[in-house]
């Protein structure tokens, strides 16, 4: 992807999860809360890897090596196609065991599309959403 729309939104996702998603491996990413976010989001490679047993695992898996993937910068686009409870069948999409599902909510992932060269944020992170070219003018969900 060449040009980058700069009004997206961002989330932010710590590696080897990042690269899955680019790759396509990871269609569900894992969280606490639902979201009523739609439609393509950048994806920002956090500055630290994840600490969990299960991102080593899926690292080795699927070949990612972390000392060389991108950290701290835009890396992609992806689109979230919906928000729901998670499912012990969600594990594989989610490249992480059963167990780390459960009470968890599972947004649904589609398209990724990899930038052609990583792009530094004009702002920094701030929470789980953020804006990386303008500031935030609203609370995004």
């Amino acid at each position: 992807m060449k040009h980058p729309n700069k009004d997206l939104i961002e989330l932010g996702i710590r590696q080897p999860w990042a690269e899955l998603i680019l790759r396509g491996i990871k269609t569900i990413e894992v969280r606490s809360q639902g979201t009523q976010i739609r439609g393509p989001i950048y994806l920002y490679s956090s500055k630290r890897p994840a600490e969990i047993p299960a991102a080593r695992s899926a690292a080795k898996r699927y070949d990612v090596d972390l000392d060389s993937v991108t950290y701290g910068l835009l890396v992609g686009v992806v689109e979230i196609i919906d928000s729901r409870d998670c499912q012990a069948a969600d594990s594989g999409s989610a490249c992480v065991p059963r167990s780390l599902l459960k009470g968890r909510v599972g947004w649904q992932l589609a398209n990724p599309q990899r930038l052609d060269e990583p792009l530094k944020p004009r702002f920094l992170p701030y929470g789980v959403w953020f804006y990386p070219f303008k500031r935030q003018n609203g609370a995004a969900r």
